[in-house]
């Protein structure tokens, strides 16, 4: 025993965390494969390999794997439009993606997207999580689209009060939403047992003791729902929507790791992320993943953040999380079969409301009201068109304001009534402030001869070059004396 803890030193600590950890994260992992239209068996599959296979290698020491909410919608669309059989082409297509860009060390360059784009993607899904996952707890089939979703709730509300079975249904998830939210309010101690596993355990027993008519989790076993990708799926790689769905995946799936792995660092004193490592190591777990024909995995902060606070050390409470994870599915597979859908619905509407950032909303907006703009224009993005071209549309906006921001320029004009007209340009004149340069320069009188001076820009690019020149050209025609142009940059 002696020589074991000389060995592993924090090896009590890291055990008891991974408990913690696969407590939360088994009810998780149900919820997300049943949300993405997948056996639920699936979702435990991505996350024994996020803790056993992922778990073992370099770049965050704390933080865990698996499936993850955030990949939800777009799982699910990918399933609709592809079928189950391509879901482990695209998983591996994105794992082997992750290997190459962490090989080109790329994992840093995720560190840049704004934080905007980022916090509007996550309330976008939260919002269509949230809209379809009311439908699951009403026990009714949801609209494809995130617009449908949300647009369809009234009349679905009707329909689900309506009828016999839908009620029960509504009430099982209402509660397991009450619990999670209860929880908190708790004293410390019964915080030991995460509010996940609380409320989906007595969902469950609520459900077995009164009888309710509401639809459970449909079991097949472990392996029997893994199934390799054939022939025919790799058949999908000539369509050309494959791939913009595997760039989705895989931007996505990145970018949510690594902003998980910056979250997690602020939240423990030990060994930082090495980023290009880590996203090899998402890279190698969705490879994996794909080829058992899994769901994509990502770093997840829940885990991660219970992971830190359950306290553990090292890496090994994440590959025992795995493992704890595997043993279950394999021994008490039929446990799965009495855990009432209403109540995975439950944790994910739960789930996809602390998506949705909402204090952070308001005091960027009395901050910086541009990026609050953009953080709403890429969640409304995501609900009415989709994940990949939502957060694409979010980027957009972000490059267009730092360019707005960045082309500051200033005209001065100094007329003592003798003499030539002086105009000073100075900061940077990009094609963004052209309209108001040349609506400066026009208003220059044309019957005296004008000086323009350029040495006070950092930086003039080609646009604002070729209309000046014009300007210049139209000026000295129309005037009595050509225009000056003096210390123009290179």
């Amino acid at each position: 025993m002696t020589t074991v803890t000389a060995r592993f030193p924090f090896l009590r600590q890291d055990v008891a965390a991974s408990l913690v950890v696969f407590l939360v994260a088994l009810p998780l992992c149900v919820g997300v494969a049943v949300a993405s239209g997948v056996p639920a068996e699936l979702g435990l599959v991505t996350g024994i390999v996020g803790g056993v296979v992922t778990g073992l290698l370099p770049g965050s020491s704390l933080q865990v794997s698996g499936p993850a909410a955030g990949l939800t919608v777009l799982v699910f669309e990918a399933v609709r439009e592809f079928g189950l059989s391509a879901l482990g082409v695209l998983v591996l297509a994105t794992g082997l993606l992750q290997l190459v860009m962490g090989a080109l060390r790329l994992g840093n360059w995720f560190r840049a997207i704004s934080v905007s784009v980022v916090e509007g993607m996550l309330a976008g899904i939260g919002l269509v999580i949230i809209a379809g996952q009311l439908y699951a707890a009403a026990g009714l089939k949801a609209p494809a689209s995130g617009l449908g979703k949300i647009a369809g709730l009234p009349r679905a509300l009707l329909d689900a009060l309506a009828g016999t079975e839908a009620p029960a249904s509504l009430a099982v998830g209402a509660g397991t939403v009450a619990v999670l939210v209860l929880w908190r309010r708790l004293p410390r101690r019964a915080h030991a047992v995460p509010g996940a596993l609380a409320a989906v355990l007595l969902a469950t027993l609520v459900t077995l003791a009164l009888g309710l008519p509401v639809a459970t989790v449909q079991v097949r076993g472990l392996f029997d729902a893994v199934q390799p990708p054939g022939a025919e799926a790799f058949g999908e790689l000539a369509n050309p929507a494959f791939y913009g769905t595997i760039v989705a995946f895989t931007l996505i799936a990145s970018a949510e790791s690594l902003f998980s792995a910056a979250a997690v660092d602020r939240l423990h004193h030990g060994p930082r992320t090495r980023y290009d490592k880590e996203l090899m190591a998402q890279g190698a777990g969705n490879t994996v993943c794909g080829l058992l024909g899994a769901l994509p995995m990502t770093a997840v902060i829940v885990r991660s953040s219970a992971n830190v606070q359950a306290g553990a050390r090292t890496k090994a409470s994440r590959v025992l999380h795995g493992v704890w994870l595997l043993v279950f599915a394999a021994l008490l597979p039929s446990a799965l079969a009495l855990i009432p859908l209403p109540a995975l619905a439950g944790v994910l509407v739960h789930a996809g409301w602390k998506l949705i950032p909402f204090r952070q909303l308001a005091s960027l907006w009395r901050t910086h009201p541009g990026e609050a703009v953009i953080l709403v224009a890429t969640a409304v993005s995501i609900v009415v068109v989709n994940m990949f071209e939502g957060v694409l549309i979010g980027l957009a906006l972000s490059v267009v304001k730092t360019a707005w921001e960045a082309s500051h320029m200033k005209l001065e004009v100094v007329d003592e009534g003798a003499g030539p007209v002086r105009a000073a340009l100075s900061g940077n004149a990009t094609f963004l402030r052209l309209p108001r340069i040349l609506d400066g320069l026009e208003a220059l009188p044309r019957d005296r001869p004008v000086e323009l001076h350029l040495s006070g820009l950092h930086h003039l690019d080609h646009a604002c070059r070729t209309a000046l020149e014009n300007w210049a050209e139209r000026h000295s025609a129309a005037g009595t004396e050509p225009v000056r142009v003096t210390a123009p940059p290179r």
